[in-house]
C-alpha cells in the first residue's frame, strides 16, 4: 500500500467514526451546554467540518471554502467559527441545522477525497506554512486536518452524548 492509499484509508475510517457518532445526534444533544470549558457537541462537529473545508479548499488548494461558495448560506451553521481566538464564545452562540450541516459535511468529504486522489506520494513532502505550527509537510497537514483533528472531536462528541445518557460511538 502506498502513502496516498494509506492516507485515504485513514481519512475514510476517521470519517466513518465521526459520521457514525453524529448520525443519531439530536438537536437537544447538539445544543446541550456541558459546562466548564467543554464545547457543545454540535459546535465540535461544525468546527471539525469547517476546519477541513477551510484547510483543504483554501490553504492547500488556494481557492475558497465550500462554505463561502456552493454552500454559502446553506452549511447549517449560523456563523463560521473564528480562525483565531474566540472559538469558545462562538461555540456558545452558534446555531445549527443538523440536516443541512450533514449535507455540507458530505460535500466537504467529497472535496477532500477529490483533492487527496489527485496527489502523488511525492507531493506529501511539500512544505506548508501552518501559522503557529511552523512549516509542516503535506502528509502531516492532511493527517492532522482529516484524521487526527476530527477523531479528537469525535471522542469529545461521544463523551458529551454519553453524559446525556445516549450511546456515543457507533459500535
Amino acid at each position: 500500500m502506498d502513502a496516498i492509499s494509506l492516507l485515504q484509508q485513514q481519512i475514510q475510517t476517521s470519517r466513518e467514526m465521526m459520521e457514525g457518532t453524529v448520525a443519531d445526534l439530536t438537536p437537544q444533544q447538539a445544543e446541550h451546554a456541558p459546562g466548564g470549558k467543554a464545547m457543545k457537541a454540535g459546535a465540535l462537529y461544525a468546527h471539525s467540518i469547517v476546519g477541513e473545508d477551510f484547510f483543504i479548499n483554501s490553504i492547500l488548494q488556494g481557492g475558497q471554502p465550500l462554505m463561502a461558495t456552493s454552500f454559502a448560506g446553506k452549511s447549517g451553521i449560523s456563523e463560521p467559527p473564528p480562525a483565531g481566538p474566540g472559538l469558545d464564545e462562538w461555540a456558545k452562540r452558534v446555531k445549527l441545522d443538523l440536516p443541512a450541516l450533514r449535507a455540507y459535511a458530505q460535500a466537504v468529504y467529497q472535496s477532500t477525497d477529490k483533492y487527496v486522489s489527485s496527489l502523488k506520494p511525492e507531493d506529501l513532502t511539500r512544505e506548508i506554512q501552518m501559522q503557529e505550527l511552523g512549516k509542516q509537510d503535506l502528509a502531516w497537514v492532511l493527517s492532522m486536518i482529516a484524521v487526527v483533528h476530527p477523531s479528537n472531536h469525535c471522542g469529545e462528541i461521544s463523551c458529551l452524548k454519553g453524559v446525556q445518557g445516549a450511546k456515543g460511538y457507533p459500535f
